[in-house]
């Protein structure tokens, strides 16, 4: 599955007179790990909400490989290859694990027919065990840990076939070990090539997933680079500490001595 370019060139939007994206411009490139990260109301998952489809755009243009989907309905664009999850977990929990995954089989063709009911209940399973899932099918959602949840709604996601795939802050919440579960999974959705942008708090989380980072403040794009390069940036620091980010690599630089 080949991944796609993402694109955001003058992005504005705006609630009430209050600019929440200001001519925001940056891309993901294609089979790239990118995090989209920030202090809390810098406007990310505004961005993930106009990517998909959920608000319109006030100004600007959202391309996906060179076309523009500016004006593309939400389901249109998950057509276009666009899929993502939410920050919080929106499966059906009076449905079963599998029941859960094939709403995004749906979402992807939703021309029902027996037999294809019967080759995606296959494709479904098939996922599952690549997720390290296969014993949950049958299970109801609700009685399952929040964890393992998590990953279904990746699966579920996975199952409209992708091209890029959006998650919004997919290891809050989880521990240690289910935090390494959902690392792993996201490193083999990527090596078949499909786009990663991911929101996400944790750090630790991102520089062990991610190849490039996309920092924002105030709706406005302050600094994209490495982890490694976005950890050193005295913008970012500035940004997510509030202080004098001077000060702050100072007594690193001290500590590390």
């Amino acid at each position: 599955m080949n991944g796609a370019e993402l694109s955001l060139a003058g992005v504005c939007k705006s609630f009430g007179g209050l600019t929440v994206i200001d001519h925001l411009g940056f891309t993901v490139k294609r089979g790239s790990r990118t995090a989209l990260i920030g202090p809390n109301g810098a406007g990310k998952t505004t961005v993930f909400n106009l990517v998909s489809g959920v608000y319109p755009i006030d100004d600007g243009t959202i391309s996906l490989d060179g076309e523009d989907i500016s004006i593309v309905s939400p389901a249109g664009r998950i057509g276009h290859g666009i899929s993502r999850s939410f920050q919080n977990i929106r499966l059906m929990p009076h449905l079963s694990t599998i029941e859960n995954v094939m709403l995004g089989e749906h979402w992807r063709r939703p021309a029902f027919s027996l037999a294809r009911g019967r080759r995606a209940v296959e494709s479904v399973k098939a996922a599952l065990a690549d997720a390290g899932l296969q014993t949950y099918p049958g299970q109801v959602v609700a009685n399952l840990p929040y964890g393992i949840q998590k990953r279904i709604e990746v699966v579920r996601a996975l199952l409209a076939e992708p091209k890029i795939l959006m998650l919004d802050e997919p290891a809050a919440g989880l521990n240690n070990a289910e935090s390494d579960d959902l690392r792993a999974l996201l490193e083999r959705v990527s090596a078949r090539g499909i786009t990663l942008l991911v929101v996400e708090h944790d750090m630790h989380f991102v520089r062990r997933l991610c190849d490039h980072v996309v920092v924002l403040n105030f709706g406005r794009l302050i600094f994209e680079g490495t982890p490694e390069e976005v950890h050193r940036d005295p913008a970012v620091l500035e940004a997510y500490l509030g202080t004098d980010a001077r000060a702050v690599q100072s007594d690193n630089t001290a500590k590390a001595r």
